[in-house]
């Protein structure tokens, strides 16, 4: 398991991640905005193993802009041009409005658990 820290920014976003059965599972806490939207980016496309198979753990997200959004599309499009797949699990409310409101849900399927994310 990794944990990625924003430096200088302690308790702003901590991102870890985990392999199951040949499925990346990215943890995300905090807050996703435009200061932390590279890091983000970064730690979804680094997966080490084809196809890429990413579910996205947002529980602990309690914020996210328009710069989660891209991140997100950037690493579906990603992992589907090498015939793999991203999902979201456990959005809490608040985001998840994001991302229905912006269309995302429609592009990435949404689940409300991991366990569903990682068995569809």
């Amino acid at each position: 398991m990794t944990d990625i820290q924003k430096a200088g920014r302690p308790g702003r976003l901590s991102i870890e991640h985990s392999d199951t059965d040949g499925i990346r599972v990215v943890t995300v806490r905090g807050e996703i905005d435009h200061a932390v939207s590279g890091l983000l980016g970064e730690a979804l496309l680094a997966v080490d193993h084809e196809p890429p198979r990413i579910v996205v753990d947002l529980g602990g997200v309690t914020f996210m802009d328009s710069s989660g959004i891209n991140a997100f599309i950037a690493a579906h499009r990603a992992a589907s041009g090498a015939q793999g797949w991203l999902r979201i699990a456990a959005a809490q409310e608040a985001v998840l409005r994001v991302l229905r409101l912006v269309g995302v849900d429609a592009l990435i399927p949404c689940r409300s658990t991991v366990a569903e994310a990682m068995g569809d």
